[in-house]
């Protein structure tokens, strides 16, 4: 697998543990990175993304947030000789809940940061401050909504 692909994958298992419920392992791809959030604030580390998301995201009972993260058209580009990444990409969320018909419920842009150690890839920083387009967001969140998803 190329480098690109695995940059590729690291968003793609983002959308696929968020919308699992998986908030932990979701908190854990950032670990290591600097995120940015609506409001210019920045915050760093596994532990505040998982209390964040645990504060800010509606679980259903059955476990999930009734969500599907769509990530598209990733712009990467690797810098082989540095062992370093950056990505920009759509975001689209849909969400069915009991209250909810199928929907669009906001779409952004995602601008990431990725480093490659002897592990492989990982986050370095997110930009979540960029949410483009908000629709009913009620079901999703616990708070109302002013940018980043």
């Amino acid at each position: 697998m190329n480098d690109a692909t695995h940059i590729a994958n690291l968003l793609y298992r983002y959308a696929e543990l968020i919308d699992s419920g998986d908030l932990a392992g979701t908190a854990a791809l950032f670990e290591r990175a600097q995120v940015k959030l609506a409001g210019a604030s920045e915050v760093t580390g596994a532990a505040v993304m998982l209390a964040l998301w645990q504060s800010h995201v509606r679980i259903y009972p059955d476990g999930t947030p009734r969500t599907k993260h769509i990530v598209t058209n990733p712009i990467i580009e690797v810098d082989e000789a540095a062992g370093t990444a950056t990505c920009r990409s759509y975001y689209t969320v849909l969400q069915a809940a009991p209250e909810l018909a199928l929907q669009v419920i906001c779409a952004g842009r995602y601008h990431d940061e990725f480093a490659r150690d002897s592990q492989g890839w990982y986050f370095t920083a997110r930009d979540y401050s960029m949410l483009d387009l908000v629709g009913n967001m009620s079901a999703h969140m616990l708070v109302e909504v002013g940018g980043g998803d």
